[in-house]
């Protein structure tokens, strides 16, 4: 089976690469591709042990007595009948939270085996990390996945030089027409097959859209099915209702009550942080942006709910809505002004691709600035840092006079510069304004295939 490159290897390359090293935590969604991820370092090790806890609940037992791992390791090599050696072997631990008790003893690896390359990876694993008094903060390396990238996409699909030229492109040294029209090309097809790896696979062996929407449903229904498994914390039905109203509330300012009826805000607030942590939905929070770190005057109460991969999101509208047959084909025929004015697609692959391109130590946040006064409305997509500034980031396509909001932040804040996300090639434009003593905006123009640029 054809491994498709990601960007995390890089990252999972170099922890191997070191001698003594934290265990890794391979945090992230439900089949955006961990598993097949660590399966692809283990190649370059001479000796590779996969246990996974739920396919093989006889190893809980060595983690019952104690958590002394220089006991468990040589059990567990006696178990699988392979040799488990510092230095030789990746130890990967599968669908971890079936085990509370081996996430535990993941921090004595550290201690005890620092030499032992060992990798952690499951399903829903935050709620797990939740319910535990400690799972050794300090003593191990978390690394957060998503699913693929539009580069990745791109790679996948064998359209290695594209990228390349696009990267050689800029605002001065734009792209050629023909290239800049192959590229908003595959950035509609990526809008609508989007990035989880089986999904991807079977557009790249078909090129058959019905066929990806029935892994995409499948990948839908065994989200859903897992919510039953938290039963007891909060109800599996209220979970699959958020998830879908975050579908069409999509890039819109989340309001609780278009969940449903019968269900108290407290109750959707906890559905929502529940499928926050388990990476189904990405907040986008508003932030007054007035400095750095944007964090500080961020206001939970006025947050956007991203669902974390295009191609799902069509579907779940679709289980909603009963019919997304002129959304799809809005985004394969529409022109490129309608298709990121009209619709919130572009709006949302802009913000998961600038979350995904960002280091994956840490859990990221996006941000966005809105502002509602008596007579004037005003929202800036999203807004992040650049070069110790804050830069906002207007997914856009059209003229200078329709972003209005964006001058009025940059007045209002004291910037220079911003990015328009849009459909149009590579560019930039100044704006001379009026209100400000004529004081001089750059804003330079990125196409929504070039967000890696960012």
């Amino acid at each position: 089976m054809s491994y498709y490159k990601r960007m995390i290897d890089a990252s999972l390359s170099v922890w191997a690469l070191k001698r003594v090293h934290k265990p890794v935590l391979l945090r992230g969604a439900r089949q955006v591709g961990k598993s097949t991820a660590v399966r692809h370092l283990g190649e370059s090790f001479a000796n590779y042990v996969e246990i996974n806890f739920e396919k093989q609940p006889e190893y809980k037992s060595l983690f019952q007595d104690n958590l002394d791992v220089q006991r468990i390791v040589p059990q567990m090599s006696a178990m699988c009948g392979k040799p488990i050696t510092a230095g030789k072997t990746l130890l990967f631990f599968d669908e971890i939270q079936a085990c509370p008790e081996a996430i535990m003893a993941l921090r004595f690896f550290k201690e005890d085996m620092p030499l032992l390359h060992v990798v952690a990876a499951g399903s829903l694993l935050e709620f797990a990390l939740a319910e535990l008094p400690t799972f050794g903060v300090g003593r191990i390396h978390s690394i957060f996945m998503h699913p693929m990238t539009f580069d990745e996409f791109l790679e996948a699909n064998g359209e290695t030089l594209l990228m390349q030229a696009r990267d050689n492109a800029s605002s001065d040294n734009p792209l050629p027409e023909p290239l800049h029209e192959q590229l908003v090309k595959w950035l509609r097809t990526y809008m609508l097959v989007g990035g989880m790896p089986e999904v991807v696979k079977k557009w790249v062996d078909t090129h058959d859209f019905l066929q990806c929407q029935e892994i995409q449903d499948d990948i839908v229904v065994s989200y859903e099915d897992d919510f039953s498994k938290y039963r007891k914390k909060i109800d599996p039905v209220l979970l699959r209702r958020v998830m879908r109203s975050a579908a069409v509330q999509a890039t819109n300012k989340f309001v609780y009550a278009r969940v449903g009826e019968g269900y108290k805000t407290n109750e959707i607030k906890k559905a929502l942080e529940m499928l926050v942590l388990a990476g189904i939905l990405i907040p986008v929070t508003h932030t007054d942006a007035n400095g750095l770190p944007l964090g500080s005057e961020a206001d939970s109460a006025y947050r956007k709910m991203l669902l974390l991969d295009s191609g799902l999101m069509l579907r779940l509208l679709n289980m909603t809505m009963g019919d997304v047959l002129q959304i799809t084909t809005q985004i394969l025929t529409a022109s490129a002004a309608d298709l990121v004015n009209k619709g919130p697609m572009a709006e949302l692959v802009a913000g998961l691709e600038l979350l995904r391109y960002q280091t994956p130590n840490l859990r990221h946040d996006l941000f966005y600035w809105y502002r509602q006064a008596k007579n004037s409305q005003a929202e800036v997509d999203y807004v992040t840092a650049y070069k110790q500034k804050v830069l906002p980031i207007e997914v856009k396509a059209g003229t200078q006079g329709g972003m209005k909001s964006l001058w009025l932040f940059m007045r209002e804040k004291k910037l220079t510069e911003a990015v328009r996300c849009s459909l149009e090639n590579f560019g930039s434009f100044e704006y001379k304004d009026q209100e400000a003593k004529d004081a001089v905006r750059q804003v330079r123009i990125c196409p929504l295939y070039a967000v890696s640029r960012v």
